[in-house]
């Protein structure tokens, strides 16, 4: 397709677009007397171009699955992004002037509170990850012709989770996607590092694989016909890279340091007065681009995911949870085609290669990038487009722990699939046991936490996971476990199970995955003592069955044992404690992984730490006594 060079009068009014842009930006910030104006300002004409000339929107319905997708990385110039949305006429101008009000969703940095926002972002190094998530299902599974932009502080560009995601963006070949770097020089407390060094920017880039474009980001002309050439570049992602200045056109301003989050103040009035100056059109109204009527995003149904096939196992058996997760994996994937499976160089390990064997095209590998990972997961589900099982090694999802609690504040419903968790993994040590894995999920807003202790309930977790809002984290062992469920029993989020009992037990016993093994090894030992226990499964950490905990705790005298392969902090035994915090007559035994572990055989380890089957029944000894 030939690029035709916009006429005069179209590159005046884009021009002149910007100017508002920028003083929406600046009434804006006055307003809340707070914000980034200049930061916004180096984006005028960027943002001018892409809203008014570029991208393809439905008004009507901004997060309509064919349209266009922007995402402002830089997410502290939401400002100009808010007031792009306003001129193209989705709510009133006037409406800006509520900027960081507690009672309007025109929040300091966007977040899907509103309906043209897809992810929240601010928490810089993030967007090209979701960028390049939304790039992928467009190209791959939608087959249509919606395009991705993101933008790019240049600051933020030093943060490596950027890198991760421009390697992956560039190894799938995902020419729908254009990064858009706005170069502005400054950073929030002194200049970045490579300030306006484009050639730096552009060998970088080209380095990672990317269709490079040096321009003046303040040039409309140079912009349109970058942004052509990215439409027509097949094979390899774009970068635009736009050399801008900060505060543009604020007179005393423009491109000085220290007015990093600033609102104007006293200057507002004059730097206001002098972009009007400059407007040839006050008047000027501009209508974004329509859908094209060509290749449209499918209709897409990701509703009430089954399992193709129930459990098929015997009471008995010994099967890691990993493993029955990859089976189980598969099976949903069988009955919904929009199922699909991430994974970090890890699917032989964590079984989502089950899902690979079955299904190649819906398993994305990532590489040993989890920040990135998590990213893209967070951008394939946006939309509703997939249902996304994440899986890595538990203790690696800690690195990506900023991309996950911004996939809460994005509304996201991606699935997270951690195993090798605690000291029972064995010989690889410290550095691969997960540890801390359930306190951080646990601390994710409206976050769902799966445990399951044996093949069943791994199955019926996944299940579940599926169609469960937000983020779920289902946590699964190395070492195989028994088999206690039948394969037709029931599971529900937020519900126990109670898997040994008698009239006279004493004492409760709670444990998860492999010490859910030992709470039952350590009763039939206690029961040799004359001392009955009860053994429950929580199932779901969180929401904890509390009800049910203390129901069958007091049945047992008050007396309680909390048993997990995990630290002290934030795991089982706290959300138990925090459980009994407020009900009289309960003791509770935590028993945990005290200290960092070390090498050696899974069940040498689990002794050595205290959480064996023989530590429980002194623990209930010692309960008992007292």
């Amino acid at each position: 397709m030939a690029y035709h060079k916009p006429e005069a009068k179209t590159v005046q009014d884009l021009k002149d677009m910007a100017h508002k842009l920028r003083i929406h930006s600046i009434n804006a910030t006055e307003a809340s007397k707070s914000g980034h104006p200049t930061s916004c300002s180096s984006l005028a004409e960027i943002m001018s171009v892409l809203f008014f000339q570029q991208m393809r929107l439905n008004m009507k319905h901004p997060r309509d699955p064919s349209s266009d997708r922007l995402v402002l990385s830089k997410g502290h110039a939401g400002p100009i992004l808010y007031a792009a949305w306003a001129e193209a006429g989705l709510f009133p101008v006037e409406e800006l002037k509520n900027l960081r009000k507690i009672d309007s969703d025109l929040e300091g940095h966007p977040t899907p509170r509103l309906n043209f926002i897809d992810v929240g972002t601010g928490s810089l190094g993030q967007g090209v990850a979701m960028g390049a998530g939304m790039a992928y299902v467009g190209k791959n599974y939608d087959k249509a012709d919606y395009r991705t932009y993101v933008i790019v502080g240049d600051g933020e560009s030093a943060e490596g989770s950027i890198w991760e995601s421009l390697h992956f963006a560039s190894h799938y070949e995902l020419d729908n996607l254009c990064v858009i770097f706005d170069v502005n020089r400054l950073g929030q407390s002194e200049p970045t590092s490579l300030q306006h060094r484009m050639d730096v920017y552009r060998e970088r880039l080209e380095a990672f694989g990317f269709n490079a474009l040096v321009v003046d980001g303040h040039d409309v002309e140079e912009l349109c016909k970058a942004f052509h050439c990215a439409s027509v570049t097949k094979n390899k992602p774009t970068a635009i890279i736009a050399k801008t200045l900060k505060g543009k056109d604020f007179p005393d301003i423009e491109d000085m340091d220290n007015w990093h989050g600033k609102a104007l103040g006293a200057k507002a009035a004059c730097v206001i007065k002098s972009l009007q100056s400059q407007i040839v059109n006050p008047n000027v109204k501009l209508t974004p681009k329509k859908m094209c009527k060509g290749s449209l995003a499918p209709e897409v149904d990701i509703t009430n995911i089954k399992l193709c096939a129930p459990p098929n196992y015997k009471l008995g058996d010994k099967v890691p949870t990993r493993l029955a997760y990859g089976t189980a994996l598969a099976k949903v994937a069988a009955d919904n085609d929009r199922v699909i499976a991430l994974d970090g160089d890890t699917k032989n390990s964590t079984y989502s290669d089950r899902l690979r064997n079955a299904y190649p095209e819906r398993y994305i590998e990532c590489f040993i990038a989890e920040q990135n990972l998590v990213g893209v997961a967070i951008g394939a589900t946006c939309r509703r487009r997939t249902v996304a099982f994440v899986s890595t090694f538990a203790t690696f999802f800690t690195r990506a722990f900023d991309q996950i609690r911004m996939g809460a504040i994005s509304q996201t419903n991606v699935n997270f699939v951690g195993s090798h968790c605690g000291c029972s993994i064995g010989e690889d040590g410290p550095s691969q046991m997960g540890l801390e894995d359930i306190a951080m999920f646990r601390s994710i807003p409206g976050s769902t936490v799966f445990y399951p202790s044996d093949a069943v309930s791994t199955e019926r977790a996944v299940e579940l996971a599926a169609n469960t809002k937000g983020i779920c984290f289902i946590r699964t062992s190395r070492p195989e476990t028994c088999v206690i469920y039948n394969n037709d029993d029931t599971f529900a989020i937020g519900r126990g199970r109670v898997v040994r009992q008698k009239p006279s037990d004493e004492v409760l016993l709670i444990g998860a995955g492999i010490t859910l093994d030992e709470c039952i090894s350590a009763a039939e030992q206690l029961e040799k003592e004359c001392i009955t226990a009860r053994v429950l499964d929580p199932f779901t950490v969180k929401p904890l069955d509390v009800e049910l905990i203390v129901e069958q705790g007091k049945q047992c005298g008050g007396r309680v044992v909390v048993v997990e392969d995990h630290y002290q902090q934030g795991g089982l035994g706290e959300a138990v404690l925090s459980a009994l915090a407020e009900h009289r007559n309960f003791v509770v035994k935590h028993l945990y992984v005290p200290t960092v572990p070390r090498s050696g055989p899974p069940a040498v380890l689990v002794d050595m730490y205290g959480i064996s089957a023989r530590h429980i029944v002194a623990a209930v000894n010692a309960i008992i006594k007292k």
